[in-house]
């Protein structure tokens, strides 16, 4: 996919979201509590599996085992942007 960043970084955030950091300085929110219906997904219920993630060689994806992965398309497109304060006194 033509214009889509590469990941750089993921970390389990909760129990169900990720925050998942694009090459190009952007961190995107991405929630999997939808996914977890699907019998495929059934592992990332389970919270000691969910934090296991990591990023696919080349920064194309994230994965948890050879059966279970989201591709960088899929946590681009539908990861919602995070605002990070220019000092962190402004978060208040």
């Amino acid at each position: 996919m033509n214009g889509i960043p590469r990941i750089k970084k993921v970390v389990p955030a909760e129990a169900s979201v990720l925050l998942v950091s694009f090459e190009n300085g952007i961190d995107k929110i991405y929630d999997c509590q939808p996914l977890f219906s699907l019998p495929v997904f059934s592992l990332l219920r389970v919270p000691a599996f969910f934090r296991a993630v990591k990023v696919a060689a080349g920064g194309y994806g994230v994965y948890w085992n050879d059966e279970i992965d989201l591709r960088e398309y899929e946590l681009w497109s539908k990861g919602i942007s995070t605002a990070k304060p220019a000092h962190p006194r402004e978060s208040a």
